[in-house]
């Protein structure tokens, strides 16, 4: 696309300056996966020393508590790692938002751990797309943003968190309590390798349903037990028939049973929801609700879910429809050509926008093959992102809003 170039092209040009391919690497060879608490610290401690570049206030803060349940049906506390939080200009006339992630889907012993080039302009390593890539862009383009004079027409919250890949249990509040007051949000999930941003998302929820049923030996009195993965299999049965267009339930593991010869009296039954719509979700709970009861009275046995929809759908309203509209314009100045569409996939965007917030959720880096050991970086994509991002913020302060 030929572009005009904006009148702000010269501190845009600066980009070029900022080592964004060199940070990003160097906070991808730290592992950083959900679990490993070590990782993100060491990763937590680069970031708040890379933000502190920005006035404000840079701190670190601990987790919320969250609940998991064993493969033994206890419910335990489990620990995760601490979420950066920034806050510049609080007493700006015009506020947004930008979040992004530490954490990783890798392990510490995952064998995804090198980072490599697979040609020229494109590397290969974990977290490299998503996302630190991504925070590489986001402090980059408020580093641009602090040369600008428009810098005191605009305030910013910045939230990193360390949970995100497990669906930000621990610092959900934290995202609503950060989203509060804004009128818009970016959030630096990668786009695809085409530039592609993701749209309209769908929802998810994640439930652990426990069955407690009465062990028995499997010869002697059987019809004194009462089978808890007799119930988990029926409960998954009932539960995928509800599965449709807009709803996609997928019953993924059940934990339990036991030998041959006793009736297995504890089960788990995991499952994912995929609702398009409030409407789909609501369905879906309904119909959980009803299942448990069902189920618990025609096994006569106890049925316990645990759960939740951690992530609601986010549809494009029209206030994100202009925020859409408003980075397809500072594209178009840049000469990138914007689009977007519809995903199934799930991220912090949708917790977001549930909270009334209008967000564009993919203005990280162009990359792809995410959670897998082809991951992937397009190096060219950091100043270009970067850019992008900065003149969306700047057409914001200059507008007053969007």
């Amino acid at each position: 696309m030929q572009a005009h170039k904006p009148p702000e092209s010269g501190l845009l040009d600066t980009a070029h300056q900022i080592p964004l391919l060199d940070r990003t690497i160097g906070w991808s060879e730290v592992n950083s996966g959900t679990s490993n608490l070590a990782g993100l610290d060491i990763v937590a401690g680069q970031l708040a020393d890379a933000f502190s570049v920005l006035p404000g206030n840079i701190r670190l803060i601990d987790p919320d508590p969250t609940e998991v349940v064993q493969a033994d049906g206890q419910i335990e506390m489990i620990k995760r790692g601490k979420h950066l939080q920034g806050s510049v200009r609080l007493d700006a006339p015009v506020r947004i938002l930008l979040t992004g992630h530490m954490d990783t889907v890798f392990a510490a012993d995952h064998p995804f751990q090198d980072i490599d080039e697979l040609e020229p302009g494109i590397l290969n390593g974990p977290g490299l797309a998503d996302m630190k890539g991504g925070l590489s862009v986001m402090l980059g383009a408020l580093q641009l943003l602090e040369q600008s004079d428009l810098a005191n027409r605009i305030g910013y919250d910045i939230m990193i968190n360390s949970d995100e890949e497990v669906g930000s249990a621990s610092s959900a509040k934290l995202i609503e309590r950060s989203a509060k007051g804004k009128i818009a949000a970016l959030t630096y999930e990668p786009a695809l390798p085409d530039g592609t941003l993701a749209g309209e998302r769908g929802g998810s929820g994640n439930f652990s349903i426990i069955f407690t049923g009465k062990s028995a030996h499997a010869g002697r009195n059987p019809d004194e037990g009462r089978n808890a993965l007799i119930a988990a299999a029926d409960m998954a049965l009932q539960l995928k028939a509800i599965h449709r267009e807009g709803l996609s339930v997928n019953p993924a593991k059940i934990d339990g049973g036991g030998p041959n010869n006793a009736v297995p009296d504890h089960c788990i039954l995991r499952v994912n929801f995929r609702p398009k719509s409030q409407v789909d979700q609501d369905e879906a709970q309904n119909t959980l609700n009803m299942l448990v009861a069902k189920i618990a009275k025609e096994h006569d046995l106890d049925v316990h879910c645990h759960g939740g929809f951690g992530r609601p759908p986010k549809p494009i309203d029209p206030q994100a429809q202009k925020l859409f509209g408003l980075v397809k314009q500072c594209g178009a100045e840049l000469g990138l050509d914007i689009t977007w569409r519809a995903t199934g996939g799930v991220c912090d965007g949708n917790n977001i926008a549930a909270c009334g917030i209008p967000v564009v959720d993919t203005m990280g880096v162009r990359g792809g093959a995410i959670h897998s050991a082809d991951e992937f970086l397009i190096t060219d994509s950091l100043v270009e992102r970067t850019q992008l991002s900065a003149l969306t913020i700047l057409r914001i302060a200059e507008r007053g809003g969007l």
